[in-house]
């Protein structure tokens, strides 16, 4: 060993690091899932309408902790999906049909057709309504997105059932809450499948403010008050890693017209199409 103090100081202090990452990197291989399926619902609630709301956002999100990967899937709001005790049923109307049932069943209902439709094993719920989306964005200071093209859509509905102007300039740009809300749910520029890839525009954005550390805390207490939630602190604390480490980056997938087929109702999931993403992103 060096005669050096300081660089035996420094010589230490990596191995101590070395060892240390290592260490961790061993636990969190036993410890973290090998694929882990977080489904997150977006509500069409008013101030004061509770949960028992259609769904004005269903998305998705598969984190593969152990290789830090993330994927993205949207589902359309008019897209039928096969309700235990329901039949098929638009997608946007199960968590609806489940707390009309019994008072916190929607979310639930909502997983279990969804699994059913798509063969998919789903671990955890989200679900927040306008109000906790505004306040989880604006917590964290906005977030980025980048509007391919001028977007007006001139019947926009408002809170008291009305209707308002809205657009956005094409280009990079921070959006706050309110804008946000606007930017992903707005449907009259183009269609459904239009506003479910804004959706995931703001989710990218979202997910980059979270790689800062210094945003931790806040959106931990926002998420604590305005979402409702059976992911753990634990299981959040092992997912985050590989959130982190994308920043935003991740594969994703709207169900467009490429992977819907003509149904009894209306359109359904089309699982030979959805195969190939499904089984590489959704199933272990």
């Amino acid at each position: 060993m060096t005669q050096n103090p300081r660089l035996r100081v420094v010589v230490f202090a990596v191995l101590a690091l070395l060892l240390a990452c290592g260490v961790t990197t061993i636990f969190y291989t036993l410890v973290a899932p090998a694929s882990f399926t977080l489904l997150i619902a977006g509500l069409d609630a008013r101030p004061g309408e509770g949960v028992q709301a259609r769904t004005d956002a269903v998305l998705l999100v598969n984190v593969r902790p152990r290789r830090a990967e993330v994927a993205v899937l949207s589902i359309p709001r008019d897209v039928f999906l096969r309700a235990p005790n329901y039949g098929l049923q638009r997608v946007n109307t199960i968590n609806l049909l489940g707390e009309l049932e019994s008072a916190g069943r929607g979310m639930p209902l909502l997983k279990e057709a969804i699994e059913a439709s798509l063969e998919l094993r789903i671990d955890r719920t989200l679900r927040l309504d306008f109000q906790g989306f505004v306040a989880l964005i604006d917590a964290l200071g906005g977030v980025e997105v980048d509007v391919p093209r001028l977007l007006v859509d001139r019947a926009f509905p408002t809170i008291d059932y009305g209707t308002k102007v809205v657009s956005f300039e094409p280009g990079p740009q921070t959006l706050s809450g309110e804008q946000a809300l606007i930017y992903a749910r707005m449907r009259n520029v183009d269609d459904d499948y239009g506003r479910a890839a804004r959706q995931q525009q703001v989710v990218r954005g979202l997910a980059a403010r979270l790689a800062n550390p210094l945003n931790w805390g806040t959106a931990w207490s926002v998420f604590q008050a305005s979402v409702e939630s059976d992911l753990t602190l634990g299981e959040a604390l092992i997912l985050a890693p590989a959130i982190l480490l994308n920043a935003g980056r991740h594969e994703s997938l709207v169900m467009d017209r490429s992977f819907i087929r003509p149904g009894a109702r209306g359109a359904e999931p089309d699982l030979e199409a959805l195969k190939p993403f499904l089984d590489q992103h959704f199933r272990e």
